[in-house]
């Protein structure tokens, strides 16, 4: 871990919070929200005076919905969103047949959602904030950070306006341009995935059907357009790069409308309205660390994508939700700090194979797939994943896996799984014994008891092929912590992650 930055003895006063989010993102908000159910005192700042208004990150992976699960708004989010709809390509005015964007799996009962699942970026920032605020949090809007500094105690923060925030840790979501990151000096590294300008535009075009993805492919005059319904609005999703690096896109109504036009068989005036636009470059970064003494980085300021793929968002969410809990079990007084070491640990190589996985798919290099439906992401690598099985047979789940959905003996684990605790599961084999344990200093020495792990719940099910057989820790972001044939050598790692 980096050494901190330190401020003058003036600062140090009592933490007001327990952490400051800077940024109301995906990222900013499910950590938000994730901190909330824990009862952490969580101060979130936006330096706009509203949350963001476009599409941008529009599509949902099926992990993602899993964590929306969790989270309490995956009934929200599927109500606000639909299907990915199957795309049609044009030429000359003529539909000339339907492309298949993406490789979808059928939901099964280890993995009940497939995807992409479309929501526009502002709805899920919507239905967010609205959870949040159903737990007792909110968003401070119109305030811009310009200082950041920390000392042993915590950190300090100012404003353009209004008074210093003190909190015990800060987390930086506040995007690719982050301020945070750029005050604690952190570096980025990447590329240009592709040199040209992208135009992306939220817009209003009647005259065209919402039952596709409409494709309009590169002619020897212009790049490729796309134009998504986004469901639940009335609204599409305008997505056109140009081939000239040159380019200075025209981001008003009547530029966007010329680019619909000019690419496709639709007039100027079919486009009714512009209602949000912006352009990129399309390029990857991945920051040299996502921790510096009490401060993370997490989203956008952590990793940059190219849009291709959905997986900026996607991967945003996941950060957010590996981060949580470890700072509530640390904010408890439960764990060491050195649980928050693991952050980076497990986030930073995800994030790196992500971008890999963005760049590809951009290229032309990969399909939109199982991969990117992230799914498959696991840390059995971390210091966080024990396994204590000796022979094992190549696609067994293991330690750091993913932890399966399912139902067995009326039991369906992710309703066992979702709140803010880990989950001590027992598949087909005798759950450790349930044994009050009343001396003031519990013996670690032997098997823990369901009554001696603290924050966890006991859950138990007969031989189930996704699991095999055996005990299994999984984590409060669902993935399997410890494993074992038996629940012998578990207490250790209780002990370690703040359960005893």
């Amino acid at each position: 871990m980096s050494d901190p930055m330190h401020t003058t003895p003036a600062t140090r006063t009592t933490p007001t919070s327990d952490v400051l989010i800077v940024g109301a993102g995906p990222a900013g908000l499910a950590l938000a929200v994730d901190l909330a159910r824990r009862g952490v005192r969580a101060l979130v700042v936006e330096r706009s005076s509203a949350l963001f208004p476009g599409s941008r990150g529009k599509g949902m992976q099926p992990r993602t919905l899993e964590v929306m699960d969790d989270l309490g708004v995956l009934d929200a989010v599927r109500a606000a969103g639909g299907p990915a709809p199957v795309g049609m390509v044009w030429s000359e005015g003529s539909r000339q047949g339907e492309h298949r964007m993406f490789d979808v799996s059928e939901p099964s009962e280890a993995e009940p959602y497939q995807g992409p699942w479309l929501i526009p970026q502002w709805r899920t920032q919507e239905v967010l904030l609205g959870r949040l605020r159903e737990l007792g949090g909110d968003v401070t809007f119109d305030r811009e950070l310009t200082g950041l500094a920390q000392d042993a105690d915590g950190v300090t923060a100012t404003f353009t306006t209004g008074p210093q925030v003190r909190a015990r840790y800060a987390v930086a979501a506040d995007g690719g341009r982050s301020t945070v990151r750029r005050l604690l000096g952190i570096g980025m590294t990447g590329e240009a995935v592709d040199p040209s300008p992208t135009l992306v535009a939220d817009i209003r075009v009647p005259a065209l059907d919402r039952d596709n993805w409409h494709l309009f492919p590169p002619t020897d005059e212009h790049g490729f357009m796309a134009v998504c319904p986004l469901p639940g609005t009335d609204d599409f999703q305008l997505a056109a790069n140009f081939t000239d690096p040159d380019t200075i896109v025209d981001l008003s109504p009547d530029g966007i409308r010329k680019v619909v036009a000019t690419r496709s068989h639709l007039t100027p005036e079919d486009v009714t309205e512009v209602r949000w636009a912006s352009d990129f470059r399309p390029r990857t970064a991945l920051a040299h660390r996502f921790r510096q003494g009490r401060v993370f980085l997490a989203g956008d300021a952590a990793h940059v994508h190219s849009p291709a793929g959905g997986q900026g968002l996607n991967t945003s969410v996941q950060d957010a939700y590996n981060l949580g809990w470890k700072l509530g079990t640390v904010l408890r007084g439960d764990a060491d700090e050195a649980l928050l070491d693991t952050y980076e640990e497990e986030r930073r190589p995800v994030a790196a194979a992500m971008l890999g996985l963005s760049t590809r798919v951009h290229r032309g290099e990969e399909r939109r797939g199982r991969a990117t439906e992230q799914l498959g992401i696991g840390y059995r690598d971390s210091s966080l994943s024990v396994d204590t099985r000796d022979t094992l047979p190549s696609d067994a789940l293991r330690a750091g896996d993913r932890a399966p959905d399912g139902r067995r003996g009326g039991v369906r684990l992710f309703d066992a799984f979702r709140g803010p605790h880990w989950t001590l599961l027992t598949v087909d084999t005798e759950a450790p014994t349930d044994r009050s344990d009343t001396s003031d200093k519990p013996d670690r020495s032997g098997p823990p008891t369901l009554t001696r792990l603290k924050n966890t719940r006991p859950a138990h099910i007969p031989a189930y092929a996704a699991y095999g057989t055996g005990v299994f820790l999984v984590r409060p972001d669902g993935h399997v912590g410890w494993a074992g044939e038996t629940a012998t050598g578990l207490t250790e790692y209780a002990a370690g992650v703040g359960l005893l």
